[in-house]
């Protein structure tokens, strides 16, 4: 199983991205996945995740401004970052939680003021 993430890049606070993780092999459907991110100097946290039934959570620093979404007919998980904010800035990776943890590699999000 392999998970590739795209869709970071430069934007201005207020602005937005989309992130998506694409996964291969077949258990996609059946995992939990998640968001994580890591900025400079902190440690990696849990942004936003969905389970195989579609029940999300998120940090409550994104709550109201990013959404989690998944497409099983496509093994992608989306990551609909909105309102961004300079805070926001960091390497967001991915993971899928079976058949065991997987990460793919991260995409950078930077946030200027």
């Amino acid at each position: 199983v392999q998970l590739q993430a795209s869709g970071g890049g430069l934007v201005q606070a207020g602005g937005s991205l989309r992130l998506s993780c694409a996964a291969s092999g077949s258990f996609f459907r059946f995992s939990r996945m998640g968001w994580y991110r890591q900025a400079p100097g902190k440690q990696r946290e849990l942004v936003a995740a969905v389970t195989f039934d579609n029940i999300t959570n998120y940090a409550d620093s994104v709550k109201g401004r990013f959404t989690i979404s998944r497409d099983n007919a496509k093994n992608t998980v989306y990551l609909q970052m909105d309102s961004l904010k300079p805070e926001d800035t960091g390497v967001y990776s991915c993971n899928q939680n079976l058949p065991k943890p997987i990460w793919g590699q991260g995409t950078l999000v930077t946030v200027s003021s």
